[in-house]
Order: C-alpha cells, then sequence, then structure tokens
C-alpha cells in the first residue's frame, strides 16, 4: 500500500548557488517511481506518494539521484505524513508564536540530534525560546530568524545533518499532504 511522503532537501535554491528548477525536481521523483510528485515554494519543499516502509531508504536513494542529476550533493529528510502531523501537534510554541515566519522547525534525524542540543535548551537564549520534540526542535526567534543567537547556536551544534522550514512552510505542507492524492493524469 502505498501513502504519502514529504521530502525536504536542504540548501537548494539560497542565493545563487545550487539552483534547481522545480520541473526538474519533480521529474527526479516521477524518475524513481514516485507518484502524485508536487513540490511547494521553490526551496525543496517535495510531496510524493511512495511504497510503505520507502522512508530512510528513499533519503539514500533520493540524494544519489538528486547528485547525479545536478553535479552537487544536498540532504534529503523525508518524513511521512503521520510523522509531519505529529511535528504539528507536538509544538509546544504554537500559541506563543505570533509571525510563523520566526518559528522555526528543525527536523531532527537521529536520537543523537535530541541530546546534542539538551545543553542549549538549559541556556536563556531570552527573547528567543528553545523546545525540543520528539522528532523537531522548535526555535522561536523573536526578532527574526537571520539575527537570532538560538539559530545560530543550534545551525553550529547539528550542522548539515538537519534541515529546518518556518512554521509557515510547515503548516502548508501538513495542508498538502492532508489533501486525498491525485489518482488521474
Amino acid at each position: 500500500m502505498a501513502h504519502r511522503q514529504i521530502a525536504l532537501i536542504r540548501g537548494i535554491n539560497v542565493g545563487r548557488a545550487k539552483r534547481v528548477e522545480m520541473a526538474s525536481l519533480r521529474e527526479l521523483f516521477s524518475g524513481l517511481g514516485y507518484s502524485n510528485v508536487c513540490t511547494l515554494l521553490n526551496s525543496g519543499n517535495v510531496v510524493f506518494t511512495a511504497p510503505r516502509g520507502a522512508g530512510r531508504r528513499a533519503e539514500a536513494r533520493i540524494e544519489e539521484a538528486f547528485e547525479t542529476r545536478f553535479g552537487f550533493s544536498a540532504r534529503v529528510t523525508v518524513l511521512a505524513a503521520a510523522e509531519l502531523a505529529r511535528v504539528v501537534i507536538e509544538n509546544p510554541l504554537g500559541e506563543g508564536a505570533a509571525n510563523p515566519s520566526r518559528l522555526l522547525v528543525t527536523i531532527l534525524n537521529k536520537p543523537e540530534d535530541r541530546a546534542r542540543l539538551a545543553p542549549l535548551a538549559l541556556q536563556d537564549w531570552n527573547p528567543d525560546v528553545l523546545a525540543i520534540g520528539a522528532r523537531a526542535a522548535y526555535l522561536w526567534c523573536a526578532q527574526g530568524i537571520l539575527k537570532s543567537r538560538l539559530a545560530e547556536a543550534v545551525s553550529r551544534v547539528l550542522g548539515d545533518a538537519t534541515t529546518s522550514r518556518n512554521w509557515a512552510t510547515v503548516m502548508k505542507l501538513h495542508g498538502f499532504v492532508e489533501q486525498p492524492a491525485k489518482t488521474g493524469p
């Protein structure tokens, strides 16, 4: 049985480097045998239908095909629709985050990612706030992501092992995967 998944591709279409057209990205996913492929925004968010259990194997497959097709590597994180739903439900900062573009969600790929962030959670980042969930870290960046000492510290600790999206994008992706997949041409 197939199910909806989300691929988050790190670091593409930021500035002039690592440019990828979304039509080419959709073609790549379709060429790998995934169906109902859609992209959201121009920043490496792909929603697709895959056979059940394709998660971690899908990441490696997509990364390899991506590098072959586009000539550079990019970290790929794949979430099942249910995993993304849990990230949304577990957000402890939702009501306090008035501006969704300033709430950054960092997807944690490994249990050790949580452990590496634990010391940061003990520090005072005022006016920013850090909360760590089961699969994501939630960063409220009160003065914006680019000015946030907290966002910089999380990036320094985790490096390129993870990828982040703002809350507005997370909610768009969540809404996207909650819609029934197209079954026709």
